[in-house]
């Protein structure tokens, strides 16, 4: 498990090894919905109006030299953050 906090969002991963990803956790920090978006390789999900919500991924994304797991945040059809976590 692996997390980190940006601006306006948290994004925590459980992952295993440094391909397979189990699933990507996406939090606003001021608890006020929006439309939270996870995003990882080629793997993509959203979830409207929601302050957080776990995305099931179970999948292997390969990336080299680091993965990239990332969640993003939209408020008013606005991108307001895109925060990463890198899986080493």
């Amino acid at each position: 498990m692996k997390s980190t906090c940006g601006t306006y969002t948290c994004v925590a991963t459980a992952y295993q090894g440094r391909d397979y990803v189990q699933d990507i956790t996406v939090t606003t920090r001021d608890g006020l919905p929006g439309t939270l978006r996870a995003f990882a390789g080629d793997y993509r999900g959203s979830k409207a109006n929601a302050s957080r919500w776990r995305f099931v991924v179970n999948r292997e994304i390969r990336a080299y030299p680091r993965l990239a797991v990332c969640g993003g945040l939209d408020r008013g059809g606005r991108v307001i953050e895109n925060h990463c976590v890198m899986i080493p």
